[in-house]
């Protein structure tokens, strides 16, 4: 067991002190603060724990230890045996930075020196050679003589530090087994100090209790969090409820508070802090709030069903067909077409962008390999991504990512195995994962994504093998663990086990009728859903000027073709989205209105022509021209297959400057066509996906 140098010396008084002694005087004879002391004392008690002893708190006598004197002796023969543990010089300064973030006032050199059994002179140097590391997080070290050294800087950057020690001492496999063991009160075998003084940054019962209260409202939230993310929310929560609990707050910007409040994510973190409000019994001021929006909107999701229908996809997408154009052309390889990139790359980078604009940080410790492995690709990719979004500093931690969506899709082929990839971080690991599987083992070509959390709802049998990059206990049938860049004696272990493996293997008993109708009536929505929307669509000539009353002149229209039930309800929500931000497509002359509503019965895509243009804001924040007006429309509780569907719809309208053109001045006849052989494709290969 380790015992800090100072814990060391409260216990050694508490024992002394038999009738008890007060924190104050404490804290004189050991000269630090009362708070000090406070926090050092939920160390203590489990050094206790472990002797069978308990610390006894009592106002107006203050602290002492209680328990048989056998096992205070016992203690106190620990204590004169333990010897002073010696730390590399990182290990030193990480332990430095937790003391230094969690004591929020000014700690003195000498106690740090004690704690680390070190001279001042050495804590002084480690504290140079740190000054760089708080800047780049945003904090200062304020250093006087006789006054001690103290972090200097927003909450909200000390918090981020924090959670980067962590991240930065564990990878996110390891994170999610230590959450994990501590849910379910496994014992757990600590590798040191380091590792011991990082995971007291979150308290583990509070973590498991956010971790719960999550966990019961899973059903509620508005969309699935990839795993990575969910375990940052999860780190930021608790750290969160411990620094609210310490009365350090957090400040936002009144301004950007209001224009997130309107947000689905920000509803989401309201109801995620009203659960932690009566699990803790605490307030949780709406600031805090803001700060959990933001942490939502910088989230990777696992869920992408109708995600282009939301706000911001569609300008992210007309970007990401540029990219995917530019791409092409440099590498002579057509990837136009494959709309799992293009849906990829949007999934990936809408919450990556935000995190980049928002300085929320980004890491890929995988990026050195990626550079190796694909040099060339990693050159076009970087020089792509500076041109098209050359309104924000792309990292290359993050080119390297978009690379990996990339390689993957270079590398798709149409027959072979079906593979399962199974990551505890998500889409980014996952990616990087099937990405090397796919380039070392050519015959797996089919390959299924899945995060820990969803492990429950997969049928392991469907598969000819399962990969992972973290232990699965629950899982009944053989597979395989390896690193996300899956190494040489990795591949060639998967190679000879899929050597031995049968044809007849992959044909495992199903439920086949079950399957069958559960294929057919996803088949059946694709199908009705495209006939749908080529059956209502049409261009009409609007009949007034104002792009509000041409709305209201096509809901009316489509009420009583009785594609909606209620044409104001509908008008209320398509302007409500228009007031959320641009609507007016870069680059065209077109402005593309949509909403998911209760009162619409059925999807619909309708024209409408202005009388003259008309100058709305554009999807870029820029005001702009526009002199068609595209209408989308599709039921609130729409269908996985349906919003695949309208998902492509909309992503046909920015898929090249001449379908641009097209949606922007075509007529009827030709933008029908279009639409007709796009879907039709469409439909047919989602037909072959089905049947493999």
């Amino acid at each position: 067991m380790y015992i800090s140098a100072r814990e060391r010396k409260i216990v050694e008084v508490l024992l002394a002190n038999e009738k008890g002694i007060t924190v104050g005087e404490l804290a004189e004879q050991l000269d630090v603060s009362d708070r000090t002391i406070h926090r050092d004392l939920k160390g203590v008690e489990t050094i206790l724990n472990e002797f069978g002893l308990q610390l006894l708190k009592k106002a107006g006598v203050g602290i002492q230890v209680i328990g048989e004197d056998e096992k205070k002796k016992d203690l106190q023969a620990l204590l004169l045996k333990a010897v002073h543990a010696e730390y590399t010089p990182e290990e030193r300064q990480t332990l430095i930075a937790i003391a230094l973030l969690e004591a929020g006032e000014p700690v003195k050199l000498l106690s740090l020196a004690h704690d680390l059994n070190v001279t001042v002179a050495t804590i002084s140097n480690d504290l140079d050679k740190m000054e760089e590391t708080f800047k780049q997080h945003g904090l200062s070290l304020l250093r006087k003589r006789g006054y001690g050294v103290e972090v200097v800087g927003l909450e909200s950057a000390k918090r981020k530090m924090m959670g980067n020690l962590l991240f930065h001492h564990f990878n996110e496999s390891e994170f999610l087994s230590i959450m994990k063991q501590s849910m379910l009160h496994e014992p757990r075998d600590m590798a040191g100090t380091v590792t011991e003084k990082l995971l007291g940054l979150v308290d583990k019962e509070k973590l498991f209790t956010i971790e719960k209260q999550l966990e019961m409202m899973k059903g509620d939230l508005p969309f699935a969090i990839a795993d990575n993310s969910y375990i940052a929310l999860v780190i930021h929560l608790a750290l969160a409820i411990e620094r609210i609990a310490q009365g350090e707050a957090i400040h936002f910007e009144p301004q950007y508070f209001e224009t997130i409040r309107s947000t689905k994510e920000y509803r989401t973190a309201e109801k995620i802090a009203a659960s932690l409000e009566s699990a803790f019994q605490m307030t949780i001021p709406k600031e805090e709030i803001g700060y959990i929006t933001m942490h939502l909107m910088g989230a990777k999701l696992r869920d992408r069903r109708g995600y282009m229908l939301e706000e911001g996809s569609l300008e992210i997408g007309r970007k990401v067909q540029e990219l995917i154009r530019f791409v092409s052309r440099e590498l002579h390889a057509d990837l136009t077409d494959d709309y799992s990139l293009y849906e990829d790359l949007i999934v990936h980078l809408k919450p990556a962008l935000y995190r980049i604009r928002h300085h929320m940080g980004i890491t890929n410790p995988l990026l050195h390999t990626i550079r190796r492995d694909y040099l060339e690709l990693f050159s076009v990719v970087e020089r792509g991504m500076a041109q098209i979004f050359s309104d924000v500093a792309v990292p290359q931690e993050e080119i390297g990512y978009v690379v990996l969506h990339f390689a993957s899709a270079l590398l798709r082929e149409k027959n072979g195995l079906h593979a399962l990839v199974i990551c505890s971080s998500g889409l980014g690991t996952a990616k990087i994962l099937a990405t090397r599987l796919k380039k070392e083992i050519p015959n797996i070509s089919s390959i299924e994504q899945k995060s820990f959390f969803e492990l429950h709802h997969v049928d392991a049998n469907k598969y000819d093998i399962i990969i992972s990059t973290v232990p699965i206990h629950t899982l009944d049938v053989p597979y395989f663990v390896v690193s996300p860049m899956l190494e040489e004696e990795e591949a060639a272990a998967i190679r000879q086990f899929l050597r031995n493996q049968k044809a007849a293997a992959r044909k495992k008993q199903l439920n086949a009728s079950g399957n069958t109708v559960q294929k057919m009536n996803a088949i059946q929505a694709i199908s009705e859903t495209i006939v749908q929307l080529l059956s209502a669509f049409a261009i009409e000539q609007a009949k007034e000027k104002r792009i509000p009353e041409v709305l209201a002149q096509a809901c009316g229209q489509l009420q009583a073709k009785n594609i909606i039930q209620d044409s104001e309800q509908v008008l209320d929500a398509l302007l409500e989205r228009e007031r959320m931000g641009g609507l007016g497509i870069p680059g065209t002359a077109l402005s593309l209105y949509h909403a998911r509503h209760e009162a619409v019965l059925r999807p619909s895509l309708t024209i409408y022509d202005l009388i003259m243009p008309e100058t709305v804001m554009g999807m870029h924040g820029q005001p702009m021209d526009v002199k068609r007006i595209l209408l989308l429309v599709a039921p609130k509780e729409a269908s996985e297959e349906m919003l695949a569907v309208l998902s492509h719809v909309s992503s046909l309208v920015v898929k090249d400057e001449e379908s641009m053109d097209l949606f922007s001045y075509g007529s009827e006849d030709e933008l029908r066509s279009f639409l007709s052989g796009h879907l039709e494709k469409f439909f047919y290969e989602h037909l072959q996906q089905r049947k493999e």
